[in-house]
C-alpha cells in the first residue's frame, strides 16, 4: 500500500458546510481513482453520493456522531457487499478495505485539518468503522485510533499497529 501523499487529495465542501459547521453530523464521502491514485474528499451535511460509482462501491463515508455518553466519536463504514457479490468476492473486497482503511482515514481527517483547530478536543475522539456485509466474518467493526494519528502526514506511518486493525 502506498503512504497517503497530500497532493494527491482533493477536498470539496458541499455548502451550507464549512470548516466549522456542522459537527455533529458532519458527514465525508472519500473516493478515489485507481488510475491516478487521487483521493476526492466531499463534506457536508450530506453524503455526495453522485460522486459513488454505484458498481464498484468503493467509497468510505463517515460521521460526526454523539454516543451514549454525549462523546463524539467518528463512525464510518465500508461497504462489503449486500448480497451481490460471492463470498470469495467478498472477502477480497474486505481484505482490500481493511489494507486502503489507513489511507482512506488519512485522506478523510488530514482534509478537514482548519476542522480540528476548531474543534481541536476532537483530534482524541475514537474512530470506528462498520463493515458492511451479508457474511458475518466480514461484518465487523474496526477501531482505527484517533484522528491525531493521521493529522501529519510527514510522520503518518501507512500500516497502524496490528492492535488498532482488528475487530
Amino acid at each position: 500500500m502506498s503512504a497517503f501523499n497530500p497532493q494527491k487529495l482533493f477536498v470539496k465542501l458541499i455548502p451550507p458546510t464549512t470548516f466549522i459547521q456542522p459537527v455533529e453530523g458532519r458527514k465525508y464521502t472519500l473516493t478515489h481513482s485507481d488510475i491516478t491514485a487521487e483521493l476526492f474528499l466531499a463534506i457536508g451535511y450530506v453524503y455526495n453520493y453522485k460522486s459513488i460509482n454505484p458498481v464498484m462501491r468503493d467509497e468510505v463515508l463517515a460521521e460526526w456522531k454523539k454516543d451514549l455518553h454525549r462523546r463524539f466519536n467518528l463512525v464510518g463504514k465500508a461497504y462489503v457487499d449486500g448480497g451481490e457479490f460471492t463470498q470469495k468476492v467478498a472477502e477480497i473486497r474486505f481484505k482490500t478495505f481493511k489494507k486502503q482503511m489507513t489511507l482512506a482515514l488519512s485522506g478523510i481527517i488530514y482534509g478537514d485539518r482548519p476542522f480540528y483547530t476548531n474543534y481541536p478536543a476532537l483530534v482524541d475522539a475514537p474512530i470506528f468503522i462498520h463493515y458492511l456485509s451479508t457474511y458475518p466474518e466480514y461484518r465487523q467493526v474496526a477501531f482505527y485510533g484517533t484522528p491525531r494519528q493521521y493529522l501529519n502526514p510527514s510522520i503518518h506511518s501507512p500500516d497502524l499497529p496490528n492492535h488498532l486493525n482488528s475487530p
